[in-house]
């Protein structure tokens, strides 16, 4: 019976937006168009500046990636829906835009966590520096990123592709997630229910944890410096990464981590947007505005 209801869902219908649509694709196009020039940039000037070609720089270019293809996964659909007199996704699109969406969650859990270890390894360790982050070890780390991440969300996508939906399948959000897909499910979500509550503390609070120490022990290195210059350097290139993380994790905790009751509609229509469609476009701004190393070879490829 659950593989009968399950083969006749063949579309779901979105109710994420219902008032003020015409301004949310202006403002959705806008962060869009935001969020790739400003990753794109950031890749670019990690490619043409030779003083960037450095181990945080090669993370910060994986994170700009990351944060492309989470726009990329879920702002076009979302724009073309609002011109669309009733957003709608297929059955097949909603598991396949869930699953890249899922792989980019637990990747750039990961990338944070190895970002974190970088500074660390860089500020408390230096003299080991260029042997604990050499180049194969910074592609082994990157690849690994990303393999968590797909490995994560093939688990959660194939839970959710068992399970059934019966009448009216209406997702009470604006685009296909983990939790709306079990609101809306009519069979057994324990497995699922279970997975999503182990990733929460695999993906998200293990990283999190690896980033809060890292942070703690870099602190009490920059304390013991002796003058007020090599304090406010290590700082520097400390603060844009730190406020980057902060801002991912209390988001994406928020979306994945919540009260039994839930949140109302639109505050899940609010959180996610906020994770996975606002973060994007603020950490190359965060990145360019915190750091000297990337606004001074921003000015070089201004003034060439």
């Amino acid at each position: 019976m659950v593989g009968e209801n399950q083969t006749r869902v063949t579309e779901f219908i979105l109710l994420g937006f219902s008032h003020g649509r015409s301004f949310l694709f202006v403002l959705f196009l806008a962060i869009y168009l935001a969020t790739l020039l400003g990753n794109s940039a950031i890749l670019a000037l990690v490619s043409l500046d030779p003083h960037l070609h450095s181990p945080m720089y090669f993370f910060l270019s994986h994170l700009s990636c990351l944060d492309i293809c989470y726009s990329s996964v879920t702002v076009p659909k979302i724009l073309a829906n609002n011109l669309r007199p009733q957003a709608t996704i297929s059955y097949r699109g909603c598991l396949a835009q869930m699953f890249f969406l899922m792989a980019c969650v637990g990747a750039e859990c990961a990338l944070l966590a190895v970002m974190a270890y970088d500074r660390y390894a860089a500020i408390c360790q230096p003299l080991h520096y260029p042997h604990a982050m050499s180049r194969g070890v910074c592609v082994a780390a990157a690849a690994g990123c990303w393999l968590w991440g797909l490995l994560d969300s093939a688990v959660h996508t194939l839970l959710a592709s068992r399970l059934a939906f019966c009448g009216a399948t209406r997702l009470r959000h604006i685009f296909c997630d983990v939790p709306p897909l079990l609101r809306a499910a009519c069979s057994d979500t324990r497995a699922s229910e279970v997975a999503l509550r182990a990733a929460s503390v695999f993906v998200g609070l293990g990283p999190f944890l690896l980033v809060l120490a890292s942070y703690l022990r870099i602190l009490a290195t920059v304390l013991k410096m002796p003058t007020a210059t090599g304090c406010q350097k290590a700082f520097s290139t400390c603060s844009a990464h730190l406020l980057v993380a902060t801002v991912y994790f209390v988001t994406a905790n928020l979306n994945y981590t919540r009260p039994s009751s839930g949140y109302s509609p639109a505050a899940d229509t609010l959180v996610s947007a906020l994770y996975c469609i606002v973060t994007p476009m603020l950490n190359p701004l965060i990145y360019s505005l915190r750091n000297q190393e990337v606004r001074g070879a921003l000015r070089k490829v201004m003034r060439r």
